[in-house]
């Protein structure tokens, strides 16, 4: 042990920490009753440079098709330690830290948001082709259902369905956004977020850290309040995840702007998705996201099968919030098959024809009038 970080020990803060994040990963599993294996998964990030990506995999030797879970911003596979139960009970599941987040690598991202974007998809890309893996449902929370849009625009032969938990970077600062003076106020307070890193005063609080995030993030460590013997543990898993090197943190930044909004909004390019992936978009009933996506989305893929969920007593943290009504859902969108899939779209592309036969015959209407 370094003697770094043994005077961090004896002091009660360590910095960072690769062993404790391990051990609290291992202890925040103990509540999992179905066996899990996790291992590095090596890819080559950039010419010349290798990066692991840490993995978790469960149900395995199932024959159905794989689910696969990205997570929001500044967290990791623990975080569905109230899900991996039910998702993995019939097929097999994969849950990943981002590159640059969790116990995966931290290399090098570009300074371009855009070219950043291409590289976090690239990664999971070549995280897919490590593994084998042919068509799997791809599943992303927050930054992560942004992130599993833009590779399923990439990729669409490998995402046999889309499912968005509570996605973030949809869509547009709007032009007339005028916040109210309690977050103008906040505002200058945060100013530090909106230069740097996001969690950069975090890390430059030295041992005033692990307080900073029980202060700021005890709403998330309470979600997991009576199903972990000690919900604490979860503010100490964020902070060990986020103190260490924050480039996956770093290359988020150069994809946003201002509080938070995308540089690069999904809606604007949702075009380009293939009609045929079916997407499933789930909001907390009392989340703080933008709920309009949803409706939008169907608006904008008509020809497309795109579902609806609203998960009552639930913030933005849905799969955390309640996950008896997540599991379910996510259970529910997994088992369609794809013969119920082509059923729906034929419907949809018959109501549309049908739709367009009465424009024709009101528009001879109106000519012969």
């Amino acid at each position: 042990m370094s003697g770094t970080v043994a005077n961090q020990e004896k002091c009660g803060w360590i910095k960072y920490s690769e062993t404790k994040l391990v051990t609290l990963e291992k202890k925040i599993f103990q509540v999992l009753q179905t066996a899990y294996k996790g291992w590095h998964v090596l890819i080559d990030h950039k010419s010349n440079v290798k990066a692991r990506i840490w993995t978790i995999a469960m149900n395995v030797e199932s024959k159905n098709t794989p689910l696969v879970l990205l997570h929001g911003f500044g967290a990791g596979v623990a975080f569905w330690c109230l899900n991996l139960d039910s998702l993995a009970a019939n097929r097999p599941v994969y849950a990943i830290d981002i590159l640059g987040f969790g116990r995966s690598s931290r290399p090098d991202f570009s300074n371009d948001g855009q070219e950043a974007e291409q590289e976090f998809v690239e990664s999971i890309e070549k995280w897919r082709k490590e593994l084998n893996l042919d068509e799997f449902i791809l599943l992303g929370h927050s930054m992560g259902g942004y992130l599993a849009t833009s590779y399923t625009i990439s990729y669409p032969k490998q995402v046999k369905h889309l499912i968005l938990a509570d996605p973030w970077g949809f869509v547009e600062r709007p032009s007339d956004f005028n916040p109210p003076l309690w977050l103008k106020t906040l505002g200058i307070v945060l100013y530090p977020f909106t230069v740097f890193n996001p969690l950069a005063t975090v890390r430059a609080a030295g041992p005033f850290g692990p307080w900073i995030i029980k202060k700021m993030r005890s709403d998330i460590s309470n979600k997991y309040a009576g199903r972990l013997e000690n919900h604490e543990i979860i503010t100490d898993y964020i902070y060990q995840c986020n103190s260490q090197k924050p480039t996956g943190e770093t290359a988020f930044h150069k994809m946003i702007r201002g509080f938070g909004w995308a540089k690069n909004p999904m809606l604007n390019r949702i075009h380009k998705l293939d009609n045929g992936v079916p997407i499933t978009l789930m909001n907390g009933s009392n989340t703080w996201m933008d709920k309009s996506v949803g409706k939008k989305l169907q608006e904008m893929r008509q020809n497309s099968y795109v579902r609806l969920e609203i998960i009552s007593e639930a913030g933005h943290h849905v799969h955390a919030d309640n996950p008896e009504s997540f599991n379910e859902i996510v259970v529910d969108v997994c088992n369609l098959t794809e013969k119920e899939l082509r059923q729906v779209n034929k419907v949809i592309s018959e109501s549309e024809s049908l739709q367009d036969e009465e424009e024709i015959v009101t528009e001879k209407q109106i000519v012969s009038s």
